[in-house]
């Protein structure tokens, strides 16, 4: 197992029970005491639980989530991450050189950056400060990054509000990379992100291509708000263990379905 499905699991589990043991989390995963301290000291350090003598809690910022469905941005981001950066790896191969793209503030699309070759000339346009965080770790003179601005949202790290509209008026890009918290149907795709909900509709209708990148978890949820119409979907990026097929998803629809090797 990976450490980062450890660390996944771990909170799952800390999610659930509101409280883990260092000796039983051994015991589950088949590893040392030491590795699971040195994994509670990781995830403590990113301010996902709060160490405690043999064991762990929730820290204060993860026992209230921002609404009724929105998990917070701190947990989704060690939530099946190797599918999410599988999936972004293969994204990465429809952006062209000249592109201007559109990226959410997703977890899974803060993927994107690292898998874009250094010489290619593209202009991204972002809400995301998690995505502006990994383009900030390279200088890189080919990217251009457009921070969209605004109000700051602290639970999933991203901007909203009518700077951010209005900033977003002034672009039409090429592509846009987009997640969601869950696939309804075939009709419907919806998100949890309220306030930030306009500015992503917006930048949908607003490209040319719309690629939605969707591991195999959000073919069961359904979030607490409707984004847009499958039909406005290009592209579906998803993995080999997507059960896409019970909701009637077929290339024969608006969207071609890759799958992410």
């Amino acid at each position: 197992m990976y450490i980062e499905e450890r660390h996944e699991r771990i909170i799952n589990t800390l999610q659930s029970t509101g409280r883990i043991d260092v000796k039983k989390l051994a015991d589950t995963f088949h590893v040392s005491k030491e590795t699971i301290r040195r994994d509670l000291n990781i995830l403590s350090e990113n301010g996902l639980l709060l160490r405690t003598h043999g064991g762990a809690v929730l820290s204060r910022q993860e026992q209230v989530p921002a609404s009724a469905s929105e998990t917070p941005v701190s947990i989704r981001t060690v939530q099946n991450t190797s599918a999410k950066e599988t999936i972004c790896r293969y994204a990465a191969k429809f952006i062209n050189d000249g592109d201007t793209i559109f990226v959410d503030n997703s977890t899974t699309c803060v993927y994107l950056y690292k898998n874009l070759p250094p010489e290619m000339q593209v202009t991204i346009i972002t809400n995301s400060i998690s995505f502006l965080a990994e383009c900030a770790k390279v200088v890189n003179p080919n990217h251009t990054v457009v921070c969209l601005g605004g109000i700051l949202k602290n639970s999933n790290l991203s901007f909203y509000g009518n700077i951010t509209m209005k900033n977003a008026k002034q672009y039409y890009p090429n592509k846009a990379f987009i997640s969601c918290t869950g696939i309804a149907s075939k009709s419907r795709i919806t998100d949890s992100g309220v306030q930030e909900i306009d500015i992503k509709r917006f930048l949908i209708e607003a490209s040319k291509e719309v690629f939605l990148l969707a591991d195999e978890k959000k073919f069961q949820p359904i979030g607490q708000i409707f984004l847009c119409e499958y039909s406005n979907i290009d592209y579906l990026v998803t993995t080999q263990d997507a059960d896409y097929d019970y909701l009637g998803l077929s290339d024969s629809e608006s969207a071609k379905i890759h799958i992410a090797p």
